[in-house]
């Protein structure tokens, strides 16, 4: 039976994935790799790699998730682990970077463990960062230079070098990001530990367990504290949350794969299709055979 894993995971592009990596920081132009490939870089996620793209010259459309994203130089834009996404750039005239790194890199970016990457994935909401200046996009092809200059040379210290860059990086893309949270684009509230953890704990089990009494046993903590504190914290209650997860999933299955409706909805832990189907019109006003012919299903 064909599955939403049909969707490919990767290291890098191309490359199998790899469990074990950590402490990775990996820099390349865009035109290496994406001109070998007709400059189409099809749908995919990594496991656990956090990638920003600069966009120096040219443009094209983001797959990201079912959403389709055009983008122009000069740009930025953020990838997340475990998002779908995938590139058609503009053949012969697009170029930039592409950084590669491990979520453990991004934890170690901040002056708290883990809140880097978090606010990084509060960004990445909205991927693509347009660069208003001739000046921020000097600063951040600079900087990438630089630490493609140091992977490739690979001289004493490097290693410890390219963790300043990538910090470097980082920090500079996410203060453009930021700049749309002053326009109400973004909202860059605190993360909080248990709604972290009820994520973690849906990514596990979403395709069997809906209830929220399940997640609150996990959680210890009981289902009505649960959802009280998730919609405090987040502003939308933990059924949300999963039910959010569940669509997110289906979506992924009916652009990416040719696998039957009534498989996904079996595949999802729906007890029929129909009860798949008045799932996904509620969430999305259609049906899920429109959704898949809308995006060219």
């Amino acid at each position: 039976m064909a599955t939403v894993s049909a969707l490919p995971l990767f290291h890098l592009y191309g490359d199998p994935p790899d469990d074990q990596a950590f402490d990775f920081i990996h820099i390349e132009t865009i035109a290496s790799r994406s001109s070998v490939h007709d400059w189409l870089i099809r749908a995919h996620r990594h496991r656990n790699l956090f990638q920003i793209l600069l966009i120096e010259r040219g443009g094209g459309e983001m797959i990201f998730e079912a959403a389709s994203l055009p983008f122009a130089a000069p740009a930025a834009i953020l990838v997340p682990p475990t998002t779908a996404h995938g590139f058609r750039f503009h053949p012969e005239v697009t170029d930039g970077w592409v950084v590669s790194f491990t979520e453990d890199v991004a934890e170690a970016l901040g002056e708290r463990s883990g809140e880097s990457l978090k606010r990084l994935k509060a960004l990445a909401a909205e991927p693509v960062i347009p660069l208003g200046s001739s000046a921020e996009i000097a600063r951040l092809s600079a900087l990438c230079n630089d630490l493609h200059e140091e992977s490739f040379l690979a001289r004493e210290g490097f290693r410890l070098a390219m963790r300043g860059l990538m910090a470097l990086i980082a920090i500079e893309v996410a203060r453009l990001a930021a700049s749309r949270a002053r326009t109400g684009t973004v909202t860059l509230t605190p993360t909080d530990s248990t709604v972290e953890a009820l994520r973690r704990l849906v990514e596990e089990h979403f395709r069997k367990e809906r209830l929220i009494s399940f997640y609150a046993g996990k959680l210890a903590i009981t289902p009505d504290r649960l959802n009280d504190h998730v919609k405090r914290a987040s502003g939308v209650t933990a059924g949300h949350l999963i039910r959010q997860r569940v669509l997110t999933e289906a979506k992924r299955a009916l652009v990416f794969t040719g696998q039957p409706i009534h498989e996904i909805s079996y595949d999802l832990g729906f007890a029929d299709p129909s009860h798949f189907a008045r799932f996904f019109r509620k969430q999305t006003g259609m049906t899920p055979q429109a959704f898949r012919e809308g995006r060219g299903g």
